[in-house]
Protein backbone atom coordinates (compact mmCIF):
# COMPACT_ATOMS: atom_id res chain seq x y z
CA UNK A 1 0.00 0.00 0.00
CA UNK A 2 1.37 3.42 -0.92
CA UNK A 3 2.50 5.79 1.83
CA UNK A 4 0.49 9.00 2.24
CA UNK A 5 3.68 10.90 3.03
CA UNK A 6 5.28 9.64 -0.19
CA UNK A 7 2.29 10.76 -2.26
CA UNK A 8 2.33 14.24 -0.67
CA UNK A 9 6.06 14.60 -1.35
CA UNK A 10 5.57 13.44 -4.94
CA UNK A 11 2.79 16.01 -5.44
CA UNK A 12 5.04 18.81 -4.17
CA UNK A 13 7.87 17.58 -6.40
CA UNK A 14 5.65 17.77 -9.50
CA UNK A 15 4.38 21.22 -8.46
CA UNK A 16 7.91 22.67 -8.01
CA UNK A 17 9.17 21.13 -11.25
CA UNK A 18 6.22 22.49 -13.24
CA UNK A 19 6.51 25.94 -11.63
CA UNK A 20 10.19 26.31 -12.56
CA UNK A 21 9.73 26.92 -16.35
CA UNK A 22 6.55 28.90 -15.73
CA UNK A 23 8.49 31.34 -13.55
CA UNK A 24 11.06 31.93 -16.30
CA UNK A 25 8.92 31.89 -19.45
CA UNK A 26 5.52 33.04 -18.18
CA UNK A 27 5.97 35.15 -15.06
CA UNK A 28 9.17 36.94 -16.09
CA UNK A 29 7.81 38.61 -19.27
CA UNK A 30 4.72 39.74 -17.36
CA UNK A 31 6.43 41.00 -14.21
CA UNK A 32 9.70 42.49 -15.46
CA UNK A 33 8.54 45.77 -17.00
CA UNK A 34 9.53 49.41 -17.06
CA UNK A 35 7.06 51.36 -14.87
CA UNK A 36 4.87 53.70 -16.87
CA UNK A 37 5.37 56.61 -14.45
CA UNK A 38 9.16 56.44 -14.17
CA UNK A 39 11.08 59.70 -13.69
CA UNK A 40 14.84 59.95 -14.07
CA UNK A 41 17.45 62.61 -14.71
CA UNK A 42 21.09 62.44 -15.74
CA UNK A 43 23.88 65.04 -15.83
CA UNK A 44 26.75 64.78 -18.29
CA UNK A 45 29.69 67.12 -18.77
CA UNK A 46 32.36 67.92 -21.35
CA UNK A 47 35.53 69.29 -19.72
CA UNK A 48 36.86 71.25 -21.59
CA UNK A 49 34.75 71.88 -24.69
CA UNK A 50 34.68 73.95 -27.86
CA UNK A 51 31.60 76.13 -28.37
CA UNK A 52 30.52 78.61 -31.01
CA UNK A 53 30.21 82.28 -30.10
CA UNK A 54 27.18 83.46 -32.06
CA UNK A 55 28.28 87.08 -31.65
CA UNK A 56 31.47 86.57 -33.63
CA UNK A 57 30.50 83.27 -35.31
CA UNK A 58 33.82 81.80 -34.19
CA UNK A 59 34.62 78.77 -32.04
CA UNK A 60 36.09 79.28 -28.59
CA UNK A 61 37.36 77.06 -25.79
CA UNK A 62 35.22 76.87 -22.65
CA UNK A 63 36.07 75.09 -19.37
CA UNK A 64 32.83 73.13 -19.18
CA UNK A 65 29.64 72.33 -21.02
CA UNK A 66 26.75 70.64 -19.17
CA UNK A 67 24.08 68.34 -20.61
CA UNK A 68 21.03 67.55 -18.49
CA UNK A 69 18.79 64.72 -19.68
CA UNK A 70 15.41 64.33 -18.02
CA UNK A 71 13.08 61.42 -18.62
CA UNK A 72 9.46 61.45 -17.49
CA UNK A 73 6.91 58.68 -17.99
CA UNK A 74 3.61 59.91 -19.43
CA UNK A 75 1.03 57.61 -17.82
CA UNK A 76 -1.98 59.16 -19.56
CA UNK A 77 -0.44 58.77 -23.02
CA UNK A 78 0.63 55.19 -22.35
CA UNK A 79 -2.89 54.26 -21.18
CA UNK A 80 -4.38 55.65 -24.41
CA UNK A 81 -1.90 53.84 -26.65
CA UNK A 82 -2.29 50.53 -24.78
CA UNK A 83 -5.97 50.40 -25.74
CA UNK A 84 -5.07 49.90 -29.40
CA UNK A 85 -1.57 48.41 -29.07
CA UNK A 86 -2.76 45.36 -27.12
CA UNK A 87 0.31 45.32 -24.85
CA UNK A 88 1.91 47.26 -22.02
CA UNK A 89 3.39 50.46 -23.40
CA UNK A 90 5.67 53.10 -21.88
CA UNK A 91 5.77 56.69 -23.13
CA UNK A 92 8.85 58.70 -22.20
CA UNK A 93 8.85 62.46 -22.65
CA UNK A 94 12.52 63.38 -22.58
CA UNK A 95 14.46 66.63 -22.75
CA UNK A 96 18.15 67.10 -23.53
CA UNK A 97 19.18 70.54 -22.27
CA UNK A 98 22.68 71.80 -23.05
CA UNK A 99 24.09 74.80 -21.19
CA UNK A 100 27.40 76.64 -21.42
CA UNK A 101 29.76 77.59 -18.58
CA UNK A 102 27.59 80.63 -17.79
CA UNK A 103 24.50 78.43 -17.39
CA UNK A 104 22.81 79.83 -20.49
CA UNK A 105 21.03 77.53 -22.90
CA UNK A 106 23.01 76.25 -25.88
CA UNK A 107 20.40 73.84 -27.24
CA UNK A 108 17.19 72.15 -26.11
CA UNK A 109 15.85 68.99 -27.78
CA UNK A 110 12.57 67.38 -26.59
CA UNK A 111 11.60 63.84 -27.57
CA UNK A 112 8.71 61.44 -27.17
CA UNK A 113 9.80 57.80 -27.14
CA UNK A 114 7.14 55.03 -27.16
CA UNK A 115 8.15 51.42 -26.52
CA UNK A 116 7.10 48.01 -25.20
CA UNK A 117 7.37 47.88 -21.40
CA UNK A 118 9.16 44.51 -21.36
CA UNK A 119 11.05 44.07 -24.64
CA UNK A 120 11.93 47.78 -25.22
CA UNK A 121 10.90 47.40 -28.86
CA UNK A 122 9.54 50.66 -30.31
CA UNK A 123 5.76 51.03 -30.56
CA UNK A 124 4.73 53.26 -33.43
CA UNK A 125 1.91 55.62 -32.48
CA UNK A 126 0.84 59.20 -32.97
CA UNK A 127 3.11 61.53 -31.03
CA UNK A 128 6.39 59.70 -31.66
CA UNK A 129 8.75 62.62 -32.39
CA UNK A 130 12.09 64.37 -31.94
CA UNK A 131 12.16 68.16 -31.50
CA UNK A 132 8.63 68.34 -32.87
CA UNK A 133 9.42 66.30 -36.00
CA UNK A 134 7.48 63.03 -36.45
CA UNK A 135 9.78 60.00 -36.52
CA UNK A 136 9.47 56.25 -36.83
CA UNK A 137 12.09 54.63 -34.63
CA UNK A 138 13.71 51.31 -35.37
CA UNK A 139 15.74 49.63 -32.67
CA UNK A 140 16.38 50.68 -29.10
CA UNK A 141 17.16 54.03 -27.47
CA UNK A 142 18.31 54.86 -23.93
CA UNK A 143 17.93 51.28 -22.66
CA UNK A 144 18.79 47.75 -23.78
CA UNK A 145 16.37 44.81 -23.31
CA UNK A 146 16.33 42.74 -20.14
CA UNK A 147 18.91 39.92 -20.41
CA UNK A 148 21.01 41.76 -22.99
CA UNK A 149 22.84 39.46 -25.40
CA UNK A 150 26.43 39.57 -26.62
CA UNK A 151 25.56 40.86 -30.08
CA UNK A 152 25.04 44.04 -32.08
CA UNK A 153 21.78 45.96 -31.70
CA UNK A 154 20.06 48.63 -33.77
CA UNK A 155 20.21 51.97 -31.98
CA UNK A 156 18.23 55.12 -32.82
CA UNK A 157 20.16 58.36 -33.18
CA UNK A 158 18.02 61.38 -32.30
CA UNK A 159 20.22 63.89 -34.15
CA UNK A 160 20.04 62.17 -37.55
CA UNK A 161 16.55 60.69 -36.90
CA UNK A 162 17.87 57.37 -38.23
CA UNK A 163 18.89 53.99 -36.81
CA UNK A 164 22.24 52.25 -37.16
CA UNK A 165 24.03 49.27 -35.60
CA UNK A 166 25.65 49.69 -32.20
CA UNK A 167 28.37 47.08 -31.85
CA UNK A 168 29.09 44.74 -28.97
CA UNK A 169 32.79 45.12 -28.13
CA UNK A 170 33.25 42.72 -25.23
CA UNK A 171 32.74 42.23 -21.51
CA UNK A 172 34.20 44.69 -19.02
CA UNK A 173 34.18 45.20 -15.26
CA UNK A 174 32.77 48.56 -14.16
CA UNK A 175 32.45 49.51 -10.49
CA UNK A 176 32.37 45.84 -9.54
CA UNK A 177 29.71 44.90 -12.12
CA UNK A 178 30.26 42.69 -15.15
CA UNK A 179 28.95 44.77 -18.05
CA UNK A 180 28.78 44.62 -21.83
CA UNK A 181 30.53 47.40 -23.73
CA UNK A 182 28.93 48.82 -26.90
CA UNK A 183 30.13 51.38 -29.45
CA UNK A 184 28.43 53.26 -32.28
CA UNK A 185 30.05 55.76 -34.64
CA UNK A 186 27.89 58.14 -36.63
CA UNK A 187 29.83 59.60 -39.59
CA UNK A 188 29.51 63.24 -40.58
CA UNK A 189 25.83 63.71 -41.40
CA UNK A 190 23.72 66.75 -42.19
CA UNK A 191 21.17 67.18 -39.39
CA UNK A 192 18.36 69.66 -38.67
CA UNK A 193 19.06 72.72 -36.58
CA UNK A 194 17.34 72.82 -33.16
CA UNK A 195 13.93 74.48 -33.23
CA UNK A 196 15.00 76.61 -30.25
CA UNK A 197 18.17 78.59 -30.88
CA UNK A 198 20.28 80.20 -28.14
CA UNK A 199 20.28 83.69 -29.66
CA UNK A 200 17.10 85.77 -29.58
CA UNK A 201 15.83 86.58 -33.05
CA UNK A 202 17.72 83.75 -34.74
CA UNK A 203 15.60 80.76 -35.71
CA UNK A 204 16.33 77.49 -37.46
CA UNK A 205 14.30 78.71 -40.45
CA UNK A 206 16.27 81.97 -40.78
CA UNK A 207 19.60 80.15 -40.60
CA UNK A 208 18.51 77.68 -43.27
CA UNK A 209 17.39 80.53 -45.53
CA UNK A 210 20.93 81.89 -45.38
CA UNK A 211 22.15 78.57 -46.76
CA UNK A 212 23.95 77.52 -43.57
CA UNK A 213 23.69 73.86 -42.62
CA UNK A 214 24.46 71.88 -39.46
CA UNK A 215 26.60 68.73 -39.53
CA UNK A 216 27.27 66.22 -36.81
CA UNK A 217 29.39 63.20 -35.94
CA UNK A 218 29.81 61.21 -32.74
CA UNK A 219 31.36 58.13 -31.21
CA UNK A 220 28.83 56.76 -28.72
CA UNK A 221 29.93 54.39 -25.91
CA UNK A 222 27.79 52.51 -23.39
CA UNK A 223 28.58 50.17 -20.50
CA UNK A 224 25.41 48.08 -20.11
CA UNK A 225 24.35 45.80 -17.26
CA UNK A 226 23.31 42.61 -19.12
CA UNK A 227 20.69 41.58 -16.53
CA UNK A 228 18.56 44.75 -16.46
CA UNK A 229 19.68 46.19 -19.81
CA UNK A 230 20.36 49.54 -18.13
CA UNK A 231 23.47 51.53 -19.08
CA UNK A 232 25.58 52.22 -15.98
CA UNK A 233 27.85 54.58 -17.88
CA UNK A 234 27.66 56.48 -21.13
CA UNK A 235 30.06 58.71 -23.06
CA UNK A 236 30.20 60.48 -26.41
CA UNK A 237 33.02 62.04 -28.39
CA UNK A 238 30.78 64.60 -30.04
CA UNK A 239 31.33 67.23 -32.71
CA UNK A 240 29.00 69.62 -34.55
CA UNK A 241 29.75 72.13 -37.30
CA UNK A 242 27.91 74.91 -39.11
CA UNK A 243 28.84 74.96 -42.77
CA UNK A 244 28.48 77.40 -45.66
CA UNK A 245 25.89 80.08 -46.31
CA UNK A 246 25.82 83.81 -45.64
CA UNK A 247 25.94 83.34 -41.86
CA UNK A 248 29.62 82.36 -41.90
CA UNK A 249 32.41 84.68 -43.02
CA UNK A 250 33.75 83.45 -46.33
CA UNK A 251 31.16 80.67 -46.47
CA UNK A 252 33.42 78.21 -44.65
CA UNK A 253 32.70 76.13 -41.58
CA UNK A 254 32.92 76.59 -37.84
CA UNK A 255 32.78 74.19 -34.89
CA UNK A 256 29.46 74.67 -33.10
CA UNK A 257 30.29 72.22 -30.33
CA UNK A 258 33.01 69.65 -29.69
CA UNK A 259 33.92 67.71 -26.59
CA UNK A 260 34.18 64.38 -24.82
CA UNK A 261 30.88 64.07 -22.96
CA UNK A 262 30.90 61.92 -19.79
CA UNK A 263 28.42 61.13 -17.04
CA UNK A 264 29.14 63.07 -13.88
CA UNK A 265 30.70 60.89 -11.18
CA UNK A 266 27.88 61.25 -8.66
CA UNK A 267 25.34 60.16 -11.27
CA UNK A 268 27.50 57.16 -12.18
CA UNK A 269 27.53 56.10 -8.51
CA UNK A 270 23.76 56.50 -8.08
CA UNK A 271 23.06 54.65 -11.35
CA UNK A 272 25.27 51.71 -10.34
CA UNK A 273 23.53 51.52 -6.94
CA UNK A 274 20.06 51.56 -8.56
CA UNK A 275 20.97 48.94 -11.17
CA UNK A 276 22.54 46.68 -8.53
CA UNK A 277 19.27 46.60 -6.57
CA UNK A 278 17.12 46.08 -9.66
CA UNK A 279 19.23 43.24 -11.09
CA UNK A 280 18.49 41.16 -7.98
CA UNK A 281 14.77 41.26 -8.80
CA UNK A 282 15.38 40.22 -12.41
CA UNK A 283 17.71 37.39 -11.37
CA UNK A 284 15.07 36.21 -8.89
CA UNK A 285 12.63 35.63 -11.76
CA UNK A 286 15.11 34.33 -14.34
CA UNK A 287 17.59 32.32 -12.31
CA UNK A 288 17.22 32.02 -8.54
CA UNK A 289 13.58 30.90 -8.41
CA UNK A 290 13.53 28.68 -11.55
CA UNK A 291 16.69 26.80 -10.57
CA UNK A 292 15.73 26.72 -6.90
CA UNK A 293 12.33 25.23 -7.72
CA UNK A 294 13.89 22.69 -10.07
CA UNK A 295 16.39 21.56 -7.44
CA UNK A 296 13.67 21.45 -4.79
CA UNK A 297 11.49 19.33 -7.11
CA UNK A 298 14.32 16.86 -7.68
CA UNK A 299 15.03 16.64 -3.94
CA UNK A 300 11.36 16.12 -3.09
CA UNK A 301 11.05 13.43 -5.77
CA UNK A 302 14.06 11.55 -4.37
CA UNK A 303 12.66 11.86 -0.83
CA UNK A 304 9.26 10.55 -1.96
CA UNK A 305 10.94 7.47 -3.50
CA UNK A 306 12.83 6.89 -0.27
CA UNK A 307 9.66 7.13 1.86
CA UNK A 308 7.78 4.84 -0.51
CA UNK A 309 10.56 2.26 -0.43
CA UNK A 310 10.56 2.22 3.36
CA UNK A 311 6.79 1.79 3.48
CA UNK A 312 6.97 -1.28 1.19
CA UNK A 313 9.69 -3.07 3.21
CA UNK A 314 8.36 -6.25 5.00
CA UNK A 315 7.77 -5.64 8.70
CA UNK A 316 10.12 -7.25 11.15
CA UNK A 317 7.45 -7.57 13.90
CA UNK A 318 7.64 -6.10 17.33
CA UNK A 319 10.32 -8.37 18.77
CA UNK A 320 8.19 -11.60 18.84
CA UNK A 321 9.98 -14.92 18.64
CA UNK A 322 9.06 -17.69 16.24
CA UNK A 323 7.80 -20.97 17.85
CA UNK A 324 10.63 -23.03 16.34
CA UNK A 325 13.12 -20.81 18.07
CA UNK A 326 11.74 -21.43 21.57
CA UNK A 327 14.29 -23.21 23.75
CA UNK A 328 13.62 -26.86 24.71
CA UNK A 329 11.90 -27.08 28.09
CA UNK A 330 13.03 -29.54 30.70
CA UNK A 331 10.53 -32.25 31.65
CA UNK A 332 8.96 -32.24 35.04
CA UNK A 333 11.92 -32.28 37.43
CA UNK A 334 10.05 -34.46 39.91
CA UNK A 335 11.23 -38.14 39.82
CA UNK A 336 8.92 -40.66 38.27
CA UNK A 337 7.32 -43.07 40.73
CA UNK A 338 9.06 -46.43 41.13
CA UNK A 339 7.33 -49.33 39.44
CA UNK A 340 5.31 -51.57 41.64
Amino acid sequence: MRSKAGLVLLAFAVFCTALSPLMRWYAFPRLAKIPAGQYQDMVLEARPATLIDYGTMKAKKVPKLTIVQTLKGNVGASDRIEKTAGRDVVVWDTLTYVSGPDGKMVSEIPERYIFDAHSQEPVHATGERVDGDPVRREGIEYKWPFLTEKRDYTYFDAQTRTSAPIHYKGTRTFHGLEVYYFEQTIPWTKVPLPKKMPVKGITAESVEKMGTTRWYTTKRMFWVDPVTGAPVNGQEIHKEELRGGDLLPGGGKVTAFAGHVKMRDDYVDSTVALVTSQRTLVLLLTSYLPWGLLIAGAALFALSLHVEARSRRPGAGAGSTAPDDLPDQDPDPRPSPAPA
